[in-house]
C-alpha cells in the first residue's frame, strides 16, 4: 500500500465516529470478525485509525477497498450530502427491456472512462435494488481526487437517479450520458427537486408518502392540539371555535394526508413578471426586462411546518396550491411567470 492509499484509508476512518466504527467497518465486509476483536477500539482515535490502517496494509488494500468504505460511511451520512434528482426517459416506442444490474455497472464505467483518461468509479449495491456509484473526477493530467467525490444513487427498472452535488459542473452532462446509455433510456433532465434527505426525495419521486420519515421534534401531533378556551367564554363562541377548529383539521387532513411528510429544507419560487399601468409614460411600464423577485421558504421540516399552519391560526385553510403541491409535483423549486 502506498502513501496516497495510506491516506486516504487513514482520512476516510476519521471521518467516523467512535459510536459507528465498529457498525460500519462490519458493514464494510473487508476486516474478518476476527481481526475486528483483536483492535483496541477503546484507545485514543488516532491510535486506532493507525491500527486499522496496519490492518488494511497486511490485507493488502487497494484504492477501490477505500473507496468502498468510503460509501458505506456516505450511506450513513447520506443527509450531509445535498441530493439532486434526475428524471429519464424512453424514445417514442420503446420497449422496457430485461435489465441486468452488472451490464448496467460495466457499460457506465466503460462510458466515463472512454471520456476521461482519469476517473475512478466504484459500485456497491444497496437494498430495493439500488447500486450506490462513488465517482472521483481527475483530469487529462491528475490522478482522480479522491477527497471531492460524486455519490449516484440509482433503481434498477426505474427513471430516477438521485446524484450529490458535483463539484465540476463541466461533467454533469457526462454523467447524465452514462446514467441515460447505461440503462437504456433516451433523455435525462434534471428535476427542481433538492434537498438532504434522500429517502425523503425517494418517497416524492416514487410516491410512497405513507410512511416514516425523520422527523423534527418540534410539535405534538395535530390531532392531539386542543384549543386553549376561556373557560368563562361564551358558550356560542365555544361552538363555532369548535366547528372551526374541525373544518381546518378536516381540510388540512385532506391535503397533507394523516402521515408523516416528507422532509425537504426548503421552498423556492422565482417571480417574473411585467410592470402593469393604466398610465401613460409610467417609467416601470416603458421597462422591457420583467420584474424578478426570489421568495424561499425554509424550515428544518418544511412540509410538516405547512400542514401545521392552518391548525396553529397562523393561516387560511386551505393553503395555497403553491404551497401544498410540492410533493405531488415532485418540485421544490418553482419559476411563476406571466400567462
Amino acid at each position: 500500500m502506498d502513501e496516497t492509499v495510506a491516506e486516504f484509508f487513514k482520512r476516510t476512518i476519521l471521518k467516523i465516529p467512535m459510536t459507528e466504527m465498529m457498525t460500519i467497518l462490519k458493514a464494510w465486509d473487508f476486516l474478518s470478525e476476527k481481526q475486528l476483536q483483536n483492535v483496541n477500539f477503546q484507545q485514543r482515535k488516532e491510535s486506532l485509525v493507525q491500527d486499522l490502517v496496519l490492518l488494511c496494509e497486511k490485507k493488502r488494500a487497494s484504492v477501490h477497498d477505500a473507496a468502498l468504505l468510503d460509501i458505506v460511511y456516505t450511506q450513513f451520512h447520506r443527509h450531509r450530502k445535498v441530493w439532486d434528482v434526475f428524471q429519464m426517459s424512453k424514445g417514442p416506442g420503446e420497449d422496457i427491456d430485461l435489465f441486468d444490474m452488472e451490464q448496467f455497472k460495466s457499460s457506465f464505467k466503460k462510458i466515463l472512462q472512454r471520456a476521461l483518461k482519469n476517473v475512478m468509479v466504484s459500485f456497491r449495491d444497496a437494498e430495493e435494488n439500488a447500486v450506490w456509484i462513488r465517482i472521483a473526477w481527475g483530469t487529462q493530467y491528475r490522478k482522480p481526487n479522491q477527497y471531492k467525490p460524486v455519490y449516484v444513487v440509482y433503481y434498477s427498472q426505474t427513471p430516477y437517479a438521485f446524484t450529490s452535488s458535483c463539484p465540476l459542473r463541466s461533467n454533469i452532462p457526462l454523467l447524465g450520458q452514462a446514467l441515460t446509455v447505461a440503462s437504456n433510456h433516451h433523455k435525462i433532465v434534471k428535476m427542481d427537486l433538492r434537498s438532504r434527505y434522500l429517502d425523503s426525495l425517494k418517497a416524492i419521486v416514487f410516491k410512497q408518502y405513507n410512511q416514516t420519515f425523520e422527523t423534527y421534534n418540534s410539535t405534538t401531533p395535530l390531532q392531539e392540539k386542543s384549543l386553549e378556551l376561556d373557560i368563562h367564554m361564551d358558550s356560542r363562541i365555544i361552538h363555532e371555535n369548535r366547528i372551526e377548529k374541525e373544518r381546518v383539521q378536516r381540510v388540512t387532513q385532506e391535503t397533507f394526508g394523516d402521515y408523516s411528510q416528507p422532509r425537504l429544507e426548503f421552498a423556492q419560487y422565482k417571480l417574473e413578471t411585467k410592470f402593469k399601468s393604466d398610465f401613460n409614460g409610467d417609467i416601470l411600464a416603458e421597462r422591457k426586462e420583467p420584474l424578478r423577485c426570489l421568495i424561499k421558504f425554509s424550515s428544518p421540516h418544511l412540509l410538516e411546518a405547512l400542514k401545521s399552519l392552518a391548525p396553529a391560526g397562523i393561516a387560511d385553510a386551505p393553503l395555497s396550491p403553491l404551497l401544498t403541491c410540492i410533493p405531488n409535483k415532485g418540485m421544490n423549486y418553482f419559476k411563476i411567470k406571466d400567462k
